[in-house]
C-alpha cells in the first residue's frame, strides 16, 4: 500500500498525457506541525476567537485553531490565518504556549508539491445550492427556516446543537416541520438547474423519519412533493414505512413564507383540487439539490475536459467514467448528481478503468506494511483494557458513560478504564495502542457501536500495539441499549453495565488464534452474459487476469439486445456488437454459452465450480467470482396484454420501432401506463428505468410523427438527475401527462375492436376516457430465479428476491462471503451506464483478491476434539460450507477434520455434534461464562 494524503491542497496545472502526468499542487499551510500534534485540544481549549464553524452551515461557533469535526483524517488541528490574532495582528500567540508537544509553527509557508501520476481520478464533489436568492421562501431572513444540510447537521451527535433540534429564539422543540422538495433542482427559471439532483427526496423523508425519533413529545411531519423519487434499491419500501408512521406527503409547492410575532413561519400553497392553504410549522427544511461550484467547473475545463450544458463532467453511457481527456476518470457527484452507494460504485469503476491503464505497473510502488512482533500473552494473567465510547450523543446522550466507566473498574481483571468521546477516531486508536503499552494490557474490551462496523478498526489497533487481533471483544452498548432503550435512560444505563461486564468474562478467557494463509489461483469467474457480465469479463482480463464468462443462453447481450437507445441516445445495438466482439477476441477470456453453473466448492482465492455446456460438464478453478445473472421484464397479467397485439411492453416496443418503424406514422395516438407490476405489494420496489424509457418512446413517437396524440398515465416521474431533461422536452413536444393513485389503476378495455384507457384525473376529479391505437406498458423489471445460485455460493437474497450486498453503502458491489461479487440488474433494476458502472466496481474489488499472491484465513472457525469425537459424520451431513471431512485416523478410528479456509465460524457443527467434541474458537466456554455472568446480578 502507498498512499499520500495532502490535505488544505488544490490541484494547480496537469501536464502530460496518460501514463505520465507531472501534477502541481499548492499547498495551503496548516501553521500545526502534524508529526508533533497529538490533538490534545489545549489550544483550542485557550483560543480567545471565535468564528462560524462552516462545518456546521455556520450554526455554531468554532475557534481559530480547530479540528474540522471529531473524526476527521487526519484528526490534526489547522489555524485560519484569517481570523488567527496571532497571524492577522500579530497579537496573541496563546496556542504556541499551551502546546504540550510545541506542534504550531506560526512560521508555516504555501508549498508547491509536484507529483508524478500515470491515471487522475476526479472526486471533487459537489456544492449544495444556496437558496439566498430565492425570496419567497425567506432562508435569508427567518431564523426557523434551514436547508437540508443544516438540518444535517442540527441532528447530528457532533453537530451545533448535540442532535437536539431547537427553534429560535426559545430553543423549544419544534411539533411540525415542513420539508420542501426541489429547492434548487428542476427549476429552469429561477436557478437554471435543470436537472433533478436525484437524492433530494430519498433524504427528505430519512430527516423526517429522523427527527421524529429525536422529538420526544408530539410532532407533524410534512413534506411537500411534486413527484417521490424514491427508485433506488428498498428505498421505495423506506417511503411507504414513512407514510405508515405519519409523515405526510403533500403534493404542492409552497409559494410563500411569512413569519408571525412568536417566529411561527406561515406557508402558502394549493392543494390538488384547487384550495388555498395556509399552515404554521415551526420549522422550515429546504431540500436543496446539488451544483457544480464556478470555480471547479473552470479547473475542470482548464484541464481540457468537456462539461455538458449542467457543469458536470460529459462520460458516455458505454463508458460512464472516462472523460474527454485520456487518462482522466470522474466519479461521484461531478460526473451527475448521485447517492452515497451510487458513488462508492462509481469510485470502485474509476479505480478499475485507472488501474486497467496502470496494470503493467501494478505493484511497482507498493509498500507492504509492518507490524511490531507478536507478543505472546499465552502465559500471563488476563490485563484488561476496557474503552467506553460516549459516540458523541448517539450513547453519551442516553447512557450514564461516566457510570459505566466506573462500574468497569470495579470487575476482575481489569487494569484501565477510559472512555473516550468517539473511540474510533484517529486519536482515540493512537492514544489506545500507547495505553496497552505502557499498562500492558492484553485483552480489550470495546464498549461502542456494533462489531459489524469496526471491530476490524478495532483489530488493526492491536495488531499496531503488537497484540493478536483476536484479543478484543466488543460490546454493543448503542446498538442494544441507547437506541432501543432511548426513553429509558436508567435502565440503558444498567443494560450497559451488564454488557460490559459479560464481555470482560469472556475476554478474560479469550486466547490468541492463529490465520493460516492460502494460495491464490489468480483466474476470474464471470456469471452472466449480458452487458454488465461482459463488461466484468472485460475488465478482469484487462487487468491481465484469465477469466471464464458463463452464459446460459446462446448469444450475449442480454436485455441490452430488445433495447434501442440508452437514455441520452447513444445506440445501444452498435456499442454493444462492439463489446461482444471485443470479448470474444480478447485473448484472456473463455466463453461459454448454453453453459450453467451445477455446483461449487471452495473459498476466496480457491473457487472451485462445475459447469455444464451441453451435454459436458466442466470444472473451473478461479479465486473470485462476479455474480451478473441480470433480471427480465415482467410479462404483465392486466391491460389486455396477451389479448391485444396493440398491448406491448416497453422491450417489445422497442423490438417494433427497430423493425419497421413505419407503423407509427399511421397512428393517432399512444398511451403509456407506469408502474405495470411495481411498487404494489407483489413488488414493492420502482424498477427505476421505465419513466425514462417511456418518455424516450413518446418523444421517438413526437419525433416521427408530430400530430399524434401521445399520453404517459404515471403515478410519480422518475427521471431522476440529467433524465429530467427528457421530461420537460416531452412536455415541450405536447406528451400528456396523467397521475394516477394505486388505489385507482387505469382500466383498459376493448369495445368493437377499439382500445379505450380510463384514468380519473387528478386535477378535474373526473375519469377520463382515452381512445388509443397503441399501449406501452412500463412492466416492472423482475429478478431472476436467483435461488439456485445463492444456495450454491452461500448468497443472500433479499425480500424481493434480488442479491444481497454486503452493506449498501460501505461495500455495495461485496457479497458477505468473501471473493464474490455482484453488479448489475441481478442486484436492482438500473440502467445501462450504472450497470456498467457496477461491473467495473466488482472488477476492481475481485482484482483487490486476484492480484494477490496468498490469502489470510480468517481464525474465529471451527474446531473439533478428536477425543470426544466418535467419526459419525453429523458434522459434516451439516456443514453448509464443506468445511469438515470426516477422515480415518492411524489408528482405524474416525475423527471429523476442519478445513479452516473453508470455515465461516457459524456453529453449525457444534450444535449437530453429539459428543461435544466440535465447538468455534472463543465461542465454546468463553460463551457458557458470558451466560452465567449475565445471569449473575
Amino acid at each position: 500500500m502507498n498512499i499520500q494524503l495532502h490535505t488544505l491542497s488544490t490541484v494547480q496545472e496537469i501536464k502530460g498525457e496518460a501514463g505520465d502526468f507531472t501534477i502541481s499542487i499548492k499547498k495551503a499551510p496548516r501553521y500545526v506541525d502534524m508529526d508533533k500534534c497529538i490533538a490534545c485540544g489545549e489550544c483550542s481549549k485557550k483560543c480567545p476567537g471565535k468564528t462560524p464553524d462552516e462545518f456546521n452551515e455556520g450554526l455554531d461557533k468554532r475557534k481559530a485553531i480547530y479540528v474540522a469535526y471529531p473524526q476527521a483524517v487526519p484528526l490534526k488541528y489547522v489555524i485560519d490565518p484569517s481570523r488567527c490574532l496571532k497571524l492577522a495582528k500579530g497579537k496573541c500567540g496563546t496556542c504556541a504556549r499551551v502546546c504540550p508537544t510545541g506542534a504550531i509553527n506560526y512560521e508555516d509557508k504555501e508549498e508547491i508539491i509536484t507529483l508524478n501520476a500515470g491515471a487522475v481520478i476526479m472526486a471533487a464533489g459537489f456544492r449544495p445550492f444556496d437558496p439566498s436568492a430565492l425570496d419567497n421562501l425567506q432562508y435569508s431572513k427567518f431564523s426557523n427556516v434551514v436547508t437540508s444540510i443544516e438540518f444535517e447537521r442540527i441532528l447530528s451527535a457532533g453537530g451545533p446543537t448535540s442532535g437536539h433540534i431547537e427553534c429560535f429564539p426559545d430553543k423549544s422543540e419544534p411539533e411540525k416541520i415542513a420539508w420542501l422538495q426541489c429547492v434548487g433542482s428542476r427549476d429552469q427559471n429561477k436557478c437554471n438547474n435543470k436537472y433533478c439532483s436525484s437524492v433530494c427526496c430519498m433524504y427528505a423523508v430519512k430527516e423526517a423519519m429522523m427527527a421524529k425519533d429525536h422529538i420526544s413529545g408530539e410532532f407533524e411531519a410534512s413534506v411537500f412533493l411534486m413527484d417521490m423519487r424514491t427508485c433506488g434499491k428498498d428505498f421505495e419500501k423506506y417511503y411507504e414505512r414513512a407514510k405508515d408512521q405519519g409523515v405526510c406527503f403533500v403534493r404542492s409547492r409552497i409559494h410563500t413564507i411569512t413569519e408571525d410575532k412568536d417566529h411561527k413561519l406561515i406557508c402558502t400553497y394549493v392543494t390538488e383540487d384547487g384550495k388555498n392553504v395556509k399552515e404554521i410549522f415551526d420549522m422550515v427544511v429546504l431540500s436543496v439539490g446539488m451544483e457544480t461550484p464556478a470555480d471547479l467547473a473552470k479547473v475542470v475545463r482548464d484541464m481540457g475536459i468537456e462539461l455538458n450544458a449542467n457543469n458536470f463532467v460529459k462520460t458516455s453511457s458505454f463508458s460512464p467514467v472516462e472523460t474527454s481527456r485520456k487518462g482522466f476518470y470522474v466519479c461521484g457527484a461531478l460526473q451527475e448528481p448521485k447517492d452515497i452507494p451510487m458513488a462508492v460504485m462509481e469510485a470502485s469503476a474509476a479505480a478499475c478503468d485507472a488501474g486497467t491503464s496502470l496494470s503493467l505497473s501494478r505493484g511497482s510502488l507498493t509498500k507492504i506494511r509492518e507490524y511490531p512482533e507478536e507478543k505472546d500473552v499465552s502465559g500471563e494473567d488476563p490485563r484488561i483494557g476496557v474503552f467506553v465510547c460516549n459516540c458523541g450523543t448517539n450513547i453519551g446522550g442516553i447512557v450514564d458513560v461516566p457510570s459505566v466507566a466506573a462500574y468497569a473498574k470495579t470487575l476482575d481483571h481489569v487494569a484501565y478504564v477510559e472512555e473516550n468521546m468517539f473511540t474510533c477516531s484517529q486519536d482515540t486508536q493512537d492514544k489506545v495502542k500507547k495505553v496497552i503499552r505502557e499498562n500492558n494490557l492484553n485483552r480489550i474490551v470495546i464498549a461502542a457501536c456494533t462489531p459489524r462496523t469496526h471491530e476490524a478498526l478495532f483489530q488493526e489497533t492491536l495488531r499496531d500495539s503488537g497484540l493478536n487481533k483476536y484479543l478484543i471483544e466488543m460490546a454493543n452498548i448503542r446498538n442494544q441499549c441507547s437506541w432501543v432503550h432511548s426513553k429509558e435512560p436508567g435502565l440503558a444505563t444498567a443494560k450497559s453495565k451488564d454488557l460490559v461486564r459479560i464481555a470482560v468474562t469472556k475476554a478474560a478467557l479469550m486466547m490468541p488464534l492463529s490465520q493460516p494463509t492460502a494460495g491464490i489461483m489468480q483466474k476470474g469467474l464471470v456469471i452472466g452474459g449480458g452487458v454488465t457480465g461482459l463488461t466484468a469479463a472485460l475488465g478482469l482480463a484487462s487487468q491481465g487476469f484469465f477469466t471464464t464468462l458463463v452464459e446460459k443462453n446462446d448469444v450475449l447481450g442480454g436485455n441490452a439486445l430488445s433495447l434501442n437507445h440508452t437514455w441520452n441516445g447513444e445506440p445501444v445495438a452498435e456499442n454493444l456488437s462492439a463489446l461482444v466482439r471485443e470479448v470474444k477476441d480478447h485473448p484472456m477470456i473463455e466463453v461459454l454459452t448454453n453453459t450453467i453453473v451445477t455446483s461449487t466448492s471452495g473459498f476466496i482465492g480457491n473457487f472451485k465450480t462445475m459447469v455444464a455446456t451441453g451435454k459436458k460438464d466442466k470444472v473451473i478453478d478461479h479465486g473470485a467470482v462476479i455474480i451478473a445473472t441480470g433480471a427480465r421484464e415482467r410479462k404483465p397479467a392486466e391491460y389486455l396484454y396477451g389479448e391485444d397485439e396493440r398491448v406491448l411492453t416497453l422491450l417489445e416496443l422497442d423490438l417494433k420501432i427497430a423493425g419497421d418503424s413505419g407503423f407509427v406514422k399511421t397512428m393517432d395516438s399512444a398511451v403509456f401506463i407506469q408502474c405495470v407490476g411495481s411498487r404494489e405489494p407483489k413488488r414493492p420496489y420502482c424498477s427505476k428505468v421505465c419513466c425514462t424509457h417511456s418518455i424516450k418512446s413518446a418523444l421517438k413517437f413526437k419525433e416521427l410523427n408530430p400530430g399524434m396524440e401521445v399520453c404517459v398515465i404515471y403515478r410519480d416521474i422518475r427521471t431522476y438527475g440529467q433524465r429530467e431533461e427528457l421530461y420537460r422536452a416531452a412536455r415541450d413536444k405536447g406528451v400528456i401527462f396523467i397521475r394516477y393513485n394505486y388505489e385507482s389503476k387505469p382500466v383498459v378495455q376493448k369495445q368493437d375492436g377499439i382500445l379505450s384507457v380510463t384514468v380519473k384525473d387528478h386535477v378535474l376529479g373526473k375519469d377520463l376516457e382515452i381512445r388509443t391505437d397503441l399501449i406501452g406498458l412500463a412492466s416492472a423489471i423482475a429478478p431472476g430465479d436467483n435461488a439456485a445460485l445463492a444456495r450454491m455460493f452461500k448468497l443472500s437474497l433479499n425480500d424481493d428476491h434480488f442479491f444481497m450486498e454486503a452493506h449498501a453503502k460501505l461495500r455495495p458491489v461485496d457479497f458477505a462471503t468473501d471473493g464474490i461479487f455482484l453488479a448489475g440488474m441481478a442486484h436492482y433494476p438500473k440502467p445501462v451506464e450504472e450497470s456498467i458502472s457496477q461491473a467495473k466496481a466488482a472488477v476492481s474489488r475481485a482484482t483487490v483478491v486476484l492480484s494477490k499472491e496468498t490469502v489470510t484465513v480468517d481464525g474465529v472457525v471451527s474446531k473439533v476434539n478428536e477425543a470426544l469425537c466418535r467419526g459419525c459424520g453429523a458434522c459434516e451431513e451439516t456443514c453448509a460450507f464443506g468445511a469438515i471431512v470426516v477422515n480415518e485416523l492411524t489408528n482405524g478410528l474416525k475423527a471429523a477434520n476442519v478445513q479452516q479456509a473453508l470455515c465461516k465460524g457459524c456453529g453449525a457443527c457444534s450444535v449437530a455434534c453429539p459428543t461435544g467434541a466440535a465447538s468455534v474458537f472463543h465461542y465454546d466456554n468463553e460463551v457458557l461464562s458470558m451466560v452465567e455472568t449475565a445471569l449473575d446480578q
